[in-house]
């Protein structure tokens, strides 16, 4: 059977904060999915499955929450599936749960991600001794720093680029009411004067360590038509793509990684799409730290290797540029690691719906979701757009 047309009816949030202590997990989760139902007018009789993300326990202290949140989750007497694909497992959950609908399984399924940081501690679960790994003592950021490092020594990238990105970024979140982090009056030099944390990375130049939760809607053709027929939009699933990698091998490229550039390559072709750049028109890329903006740009093959800092310093990538990135605020205002990327998955639907309020790219037809997780070894993307796709 062929496969079938897939289309994001309805997203929710919740409000990103550090500190969730006035709701349980399950509470703070069906935040998220009561928003994306009542976005999609669906109720709980048009959910026919529901796939959930979260990352590693650890992070939260608690072995397998969903154990306890079926009823929470509206997942009595229906299908739960649970996706895990370290921090690229929001995007990983929202291509699994297109792949239910497409493969025909499914009229509509629900999808939600989530992190409840607060419960734990992010930074030392990730501190963890691996075997036959090189420690880590730092969490996430002592591990991607000498990526960047490596970065900046092959492309010469000047010590400005990644203040630049914590910039546009913080100020765009600043637009976004569920944003963690809102600065609009942040500087190039307040982010130049923060407090270096792992070289070159700065604390301005840091993702939050957020709660919250996202959820998403995706339906059919004949759900997504129920839609249309009301006059609402709905973000046709245009391609996903999923690629994975080893943590290491020897001569291994940190800073441009294969599993990357094959996810992508494999989505532009799948999306019917030759030229990224030009073609689309906002994207919501998985920037947990400001440097990886220009990285993620060449891996994703936008720019050409070495040409990514370039395009970031040329203004390109804010809101009004030809490609805006993270005109949301991205993963450096809200990281609610679970969730971050369905947050992007969400975010670039919202743009091609037309829902995204202060933070909308006038005239974005077509969107990119992305995310990334492990030792930037599991790569999740899509692209979804405002009109029916027909490759």
């Amino acid at each position: 059977m062929a496969k079938q047309l897939a289309a994001v009816l309805g997203t929710g949030q919740t409000y990103y904060v550090a500190k969730r202590h006035d709701v349980t997990m399950a509470g703070m989760i069906r935040e998220a999915v009561d928003r994306a139902m009542a976005d999609a007018h669906v109720g709980w009789d048009d959910i026919d499955a529901i796939v959930i993300g979260k990352a590693p326990d650890l992070f939260e202290g608690s072995m397998m929450p969903e154990l306890a949140m079926s009823d929470a989750l509206g997942a009595n007497g229906k299908p739960l599936l649970r996706v895990h694909t370290a921090g690229s497992v929001g995007a990983s959950t929202g291509n699994v749960a297109a792949s239910l609908v497409q493969a025909g399984v499914h009229k509509r399924v629900l999808a939600v991600s989530w992190e409840k940081q607060s419960e734990s501690n992010a930074m030392w679960a990730l501190s963890t001794p691996v075997p036959f790994t090189m420690p880590v003592g730092a969490g996430a950021g002592g591990f991607f720093a000498p990526h960047v490092r490596s970065y900046i020594r092959r492309s010469g990238a000047p010590d400005h680029i990644g203040a630049m990105v914590a910039v546009k970024d913080r100020r765009n979140g600043a637009l976004n009411p569920y944003a963690h982090l809102k600065q609009p009056d942040i500087t190039l030099e307040s982010v130049q004067a923060s407090q270096m944390l792992w070289d070159p990375i700065r604390y301005d130049e840091t993702c939050p360590s957020s709660d919250g939760a996202c959820a998403i809607v995706i339906g059919n053709e004949d759900a997504a038509k129920e839609i249309l027929s009301e006059g609402r939009k709905v973000a046709w699933i245009h391609a996903t793509s999923m690629r994975t990698e080893p943590l290491s091998y020897a001569e291994r490229n940190v800073a441009n990684p294969q599993a990357g550039r094959d996810a992508s390559a494999a989505l532009w072709k799948a999306a019917g799409i030759t030229d990224p750049l030009k073609e689309i028109d906002e994207a919501e890329i998985y920037v947990p730290f400001s440097w990886f903006e220009p990285m993620w740009l060449e891996n994703l093959g936008f720019v050409p290797e070495g040409q990514g800092w370039k395009y970031t310093e040329s203004g390109e990538t804010a809101i009004g540029g030809q490609l805006p990135v993270n005109a949301s605020g991205g993963v450096l205002s809200s990281n609610p690691i679970g969730a971050s990327g369905m947050i992007r998955y969400a975010e670039s639907a919202m743009q091609v719906m037309e829902r995204a309020g202060d933070h909308q790219v006038d005239g974005a037809r077509k969107a990119f979701g992305h995310a990334y997780g492990g030792g930037s070894q599991y790569f999740a993307m899509w692209v979804v757009g405002s009109d029916r796709p027909t490759n």
